[in-house]
This record gives C-alpha cells, sequence and structure tokens, in this order.
C-alpha cells in the first residue's frame, strides 16, 4: 500500500462529520453534512433517509464531492476533498453492516424501511496539508 493511501486510510477509517455536495435536479450544487466512514478499499459510506432530498439527487446524477478531515478551528490537520460516484442502498447485508449505535436515536434499527446507506467509491483525492498550495493526489 503506498505512504498516501495510509495517510488518505488515516483520516476515512474513523466516523467523521463531513461536507457532501450533490447536484440538485436544476443542475446546482448543493452541500450539507453528514457522518461518513471510509473501509479499506477507500469506499465511503454514510446514513440517511430514504425519502432525503440527497437520495433524489444522487438518483438523478451520482457525481458527487466531499470534504473530510478537519474537527478542529484551532488545529489545522492534513484533510481530504473526494471526487466519486454515489449510490444509495437499501441492501440488507449493506445496512447491516454498516449498522451502529449512533444511528439509534434516528432509525429503529438496521431493517428501518426509513434506512438507507450512500456508498460513495472516489475516483480522485486529494490529500491537502495546510501551508502547502499543491495537494497530493490519489486516483482510481
Amino acid at each position: 500500500m503506498s505512504d498516501l493511501k495510509e495517510r488518505i486510510l488515516s483520516i476515512l477509517h474513523k466516523p467523521q462529520l463531513a461536507a457532501l455536495a450533490t447536484v440538485t435536479e436544476m443542475g446546482n450544487p448543493w452541500v450539507r453534512y453528514v457522518v461518513t466512514v471510509g473501509d479499506g478499499d477507500l469506499i465511503i459510506r454514510c446514513a440517511t433517509f430514504a425519502e432525503s432530498r440527497k437520495v433524489k439527487h444522487i438518483e438523478g446524477r451520482s457525481d458527487v464531492h466531499l470534504t473530510c478531515g478537519v474537527n478542529s478551528f484551532m488545529e489545522m490537520q492534513p484533510y481530504l476533498q473526494i471526487q466519486g460516484v454515489a449510490t444509495v442502498t437499501a441492501d440488507k447485508d449493506e445496512r447491516h453492516s454498516f449498522w451502529n449505535d449512533m444511528l439509534s436515536p434516528i432509525f429503529e434499527g438496521p431493517d428501518d424501511p426509513r434506512y438507507r446507506v450512500i456508498v460513495i467509491k472516489p475516483y480522485r483525492i486529494e490529500y491537502c496539508t495546510p501551508g502547502s498550495y499543491e495537494p497530493e493526489v490519489w486516483t482510481r
């Protein structure tokens, strides 16, 4: 595994607040906060409601952008700019494997019919370091 991929994984592997941008039906960008978790293959997941606006956006156009990695205004650290393709799934295995206790105040469990998982497959990740104007780039 490359050093860059290891550094990207060190940011993605834990649950964190991220900004997810989708494209509206009118072709405009729309950004909202989500909580994401990435796996060893750099696939990123987050939970959503089946009837959410982001689901409609992704079903209309699957291109998304995600920014994550900064958790404090007081301590700038490396962060990621991620371009990818998103899908929304109601697959039972996917919902059960992504389920965690943080979701229990929002959904009734992994079989809640309102619960979906957004799966983001990145094709470009920029690893940005504060103070540097040139990100390191990973591509699939």
